[in-house]
């Protein structure tokens, strides 16, 4: 296992943890030349420098904190051993948000809609594409109809082809840009518009009958 690295110095880090903050500076070319080389002190610093990142990328796609820490170490593992086939033709962070994704969606697709769902997803924790909005809990009869609604958006979300559930989580979960959205998926930027247009579509109609 590839432990977590620390976000803060311990008791008696000194002179050893500043040499190692000043390293996080390193270029990312440079850190993974060192890792490939074989130099595994260089793989730690870059889980330092992007474990933050990666920890929220796996929340905002699970919405389950419990999955985070776990789902992490895959994620870096993953990326760890093969380190050695990056080529360098994208950035590095790139490449390391496309193994978190596809990390987290084989996950739920792994588990049943109740072990996210049932009492960890609130609605209101869901983003919901432009044109779905939630019923307002004004009453309990209607806390249970938004905690429905979030149910079936995941199903929903779920059951999108792979191609476009990607790109919407992306998008509409950790809140990247169209450009972002193409580096992380190394896709062109119209094909991006075209998957998050049909997959906002797509939603939006299985949701109709739910929609307030």
């Amino acid at each position: 296992m590839i432990p977590m690295a620390r976000e803060d110095p311990g008791p008696g880090c000194g002179a050893d943890w500043l040499r190692k903050g000043c390293e996080l500076a390193n270029s990312d070319e440079d850190l993974v030349a060192r890792c490939q080389s074989g130099e595994r002190s260089a793989f730690e610093l870059l889980m330092r420098k992007y474990q933050r990142r990666i920890f929220h990328l796996v929340y905002r796609v699970t919405q389950d904190s419990d999955l985070v820490e776990p789902l992490s170490q895959e994620v870096f593992l993953k990326a760890y051993r093969a380190l050695s086939s990056f080529k360098g033709n994208s950035q590095f962070y790139t490449w390391l948000y496309r193994i978190a994704v596809n990390t987290c969606l084989s996950h739920l697709k792994r588990e049943s809609i109740e072990n996210h769902a049932g009492g960890t997803v609130e609605l209101d924790s869901v983003s919901f594409p432009p044109g779905i909005h939630a019923v307002q809990p004004d009453d309990p009869e209607q806390t249970v109809m938004r905690r429905e609604l979030g149910r079936r958006i995941l199903v929903h979300l779920r059951k999108l082809p792979e191609e476009l559930k990607t790109t919407l989580v992306l998008r509409e979960f950790m809140g990247l840009n169209y450009e972002e959205i193409a580096d992380v998926m190394q896709i062109p930027l119209g094909t991006v518009r075209s998957r998050i247009f049909r997959a906002r579509a797509q939603l939006k109609t299985e949701m109709a009958p739910f929609l307030a």
